[in-house]
C-alpha cells in the first residue's frame, strides 16, 4: 500500500531506494475544560463498536501514554511524533482499539523492522540529521489478515443488532414532523414517514442502530438545519417551507455521516455502499442481453383524491370518482374553464384537505379520512367546491404527495371535455353573402385596416 494514503501525517513522499520522504508534520494536543453544563451518561455500544471491559481508553503501542476512545487522531499524532509510526489506511480499520492492542502485544515479541517499512527522511541531510519513520499497512500480510479478522466480527455485530432491532416491539419514537407518537416495531415511524411525510431514508430492515439515527436526525432539524442542503434557518416555519418547497425531505447522500446507519457499508472491506452499489450495476451490464422484445412497461397508477382506490389510467380513475363519489373533474374543468395550472393547484388543494380530514365544502375536521368520506359522499359535499379565491393560490402549486401521478396526466388540450361534449355537434353558421357590399362596411376588419393606417 503507498504511504501516501496515511493520514496525512506523512506528506510530500519522495521515495529514494530505502523508502525516504521530505517532511513530517504534526498537530499540539488541545487543552480541555473541565466543566459539566448537561447530564452526563456513560458510553455504549452502537452496532457493534465494542469497547473491551476495563478498557475505557486505548493505550499507545510503544507506551504508557491512554487516549480516550473516541479520541483516536490525538493517539495517532502521539505516535507519529513521539514513536516516528505511522499507520495507513486507519479509517479501514473496523475496530481501532483491538487493532492497536493486538499490534501492542507484537512489538513486544519482535522487533518492529520484521513489520514495519522504513521511511527516511531528509536523505539528502547529512546522515545525523536523517531520521526515520516507520509505516504499517496492509501489505504486510499478517495487518492485512487482521483487519479482514476485525471486519468480519464488525459485521456479525452489526446483522446481530439488526436482527435485535427487527425483533424488538418496545420501540418508542414521535415523528419529527407531525409529533405523532409510536410504540411497538422501529418500521411504523419509518413506513408512517415516508408514507404521509414523503421522508423515506430507506427501508427498515436495510438500518441498523435506529434508535441513534433518529436522533441525529431530530438533532439536526433542533438545530434549524436542513437535512439534504444542510443549511441552517432562522426559525421552524422557516426550515419546514423550504425542506416541502424544495422537496428536501430527504438526507444527504454525501454526508459520511449517515454511512454507519446502513447495513450496506458494513458488507465489504474499504467500500462504501456507492462502491458496491456501482459493482452491482457493473455486473448487471455485463449480463443484459440486447434483445428488448419482450419488455413490457407497466403504467402508473394514478390514486382517488377521496380514498385509497388506484387505476392504470386515467379514464378509469375519473369514472371511479364520478361513480363513486360524485366528482367529475373533467365536467368541473369545463365549466369553470380551468388551465393546466388552475387543474394543479385545484388537486393539491383537495389532496390537502383530505389528508387533514377536513371537508373543503363545510370546514367541518373529522378524526379519520373514513369518516370524511362517509360526510361528504352523504352530503355530496364532494362537487360543493369553495371560491376560486380559496383553491387558486400559489402555495397549491406545490403538491401535497411528491408522488402523485394524477397531476402528470392533466391537460389542457380540448380532448378532455366530457363524452357528452365531445357527442354534441356544435353548429357552426355562415354569414349570409347575399348582401356583400353591406357586410364589406359593417365588418369589424374596417376597424383593424384603419388602426394599422394610423400606425403607418
Amino acid at each position: 500500500m503507498a504511504a501516501s494514503k496515511t493520514q496525512g501525517a506523512v506528506v510530500r513522499m519522495e521515495e529514494d531506494r530505502d523508502g525516504s520522504c521530505s517532511t513530517v508534520g504534526g498537530v499540539g494536543y488541545g487543552d480541555s475544560k473541565d466543566c459539566i453544563l448537561e447530564p452526563l451518561s456513560l458510553p455504549e455500544s452502537p452496532g457493534g463498536t465494542t469497547t473491551l471491559e476495563g478498557s475505557p481508553s486505548v493505550p499507545c503501542i510503544f507506551c504508557e501514554e491512554h487516549f480516550p476512545v473516541a479520541e483516536q487522531d490525538k493517539l495517532l499524532k502521539h505516535m507519529i511524533i513521539e514513536h516516528k509510526i505511522v499507520i495507513a489506511d486507519i479509517k479501514l480499520v473496523a475496530d481501532f482499539q483491538r487493532y492497536i492492542l493486538y499490534w501492542r502485544k507484537r512489538f513486544t515479541e519482535q522487533p518492529i523492522t520484521d513489520f514495519c517499512s522504513v521511511i527516511r527522511i531528509n536523505s539528502t541531510a547529512p546522515f545525523e540529521e536523517q531520521e526515520n519513520y516507520f509505516l504499517l499497512c496492509d501489505v504486510l500480510p499478517e495487518d492485512r489478515i487482521l483487519r479482514e479478522e476485525l471486519q468480519k466480527q464488525r459485521l456479525k455485530e452489526i446483522l446481530e443488532q439488526q436482527q435485535q432491532e427487527r425483533n424488538d416491539t418496545n420501540f418508542h419514537g414521535i415523528c419529527m414532523f407531525c409529533n405523532e407518537e409510536f410504540l411497538g416495531n422501529r418500521s411504523v415511524i419509518l413506513n408512517h414517514m415516508a408514507r404521509e411525510h414523503a421522508f423515506n431514508i430507506g427501508l427498515p430492515d436495510n438500518i441498523v442502530n435506529c434508535n441513534e439515527f433518529l436522533c441525529t436526525l431530530q438533532k439536526k432539524l433542533d438545530n434549524l438545519q436542513c437535512l439534504y442542503c444542510e443549511k441552517t434557518f432562522r426559525d421552524k416555519n422557516t426550515l419546514k417551507d423550504h425542506m416541502r418547497k424544495k422537496q428536501h425531505r430527504k438526507i444527504n447522500p454525501k454526508n459520511r455521516e449517515y454511512d454507519r446507519f446502513y447495513v450496506i457499508n458494513y458488507l465489504e472491506l474499504g467500500k462504501s455502499w456507492e462502491e458496491v452499489q456501482l459493482e452491482d450495476d457493473r455486473e448487471l451490464l455485463d449480463h443484459q442481453e440486447d434483445d428488448w422484445s419482450d419488455w413490457e412497461e407497466h403504467p402508473a397508477s394514478a390514486v382517488c383524491l377521496f380514498c385509497e382506490k388506484q387505476a392504470e389510467t386515467i379514464e378509469k380513475l375519473y369514472v371511479h370518482m364520478e361513480d363513486a363519489h360524485e366528482f367529475d373533474l373533467l365536467k368541473i374543468k369545463s365549466e369553470l374553464g380551468l388551465n393546466f395550472y388552475q387543474q394543479v393547484k385545484l388537486v393539491n388543494f383537495i389532496r390537502r384537505q383530505v389528508h387533514q380530514c377536513r371537508c373543503y365544502g363545510c370546514h367541518v375536521k373529522f378524526k379519520s379520512k373514513a369518516d370524511l368520506r362517509t360526510h361528504m359522499e352523504e352530503t355530496k359535499h364532494t362537487s360543493l367546491l369553495p371560491d376560486r379565491k380559496t383553491w387558486d393560490q400559489l402555495e397549491y402549486y406545490f403538491p401535497t404527495y411528491e408522488n402523485d401521478t394524477l397531476l402528470c396526466t392533466l391537460s389542457d388540450s380540448e380532448s378532455d371535455l366530457t363524452v357528452q361534449e365531445q357527442n354534441e355537434n356544435v353548429p357552426i353558421i355562415s354569414e349570409d353573402t347575399s348582401k356583400l357590399y353591406a357586410l364589406k362596411q359593417s365588418s369589424i376588419l374596417n376597424q383593424l385596416l384603419l388602426q394599422e393606417c394610423l400606425k403607418n
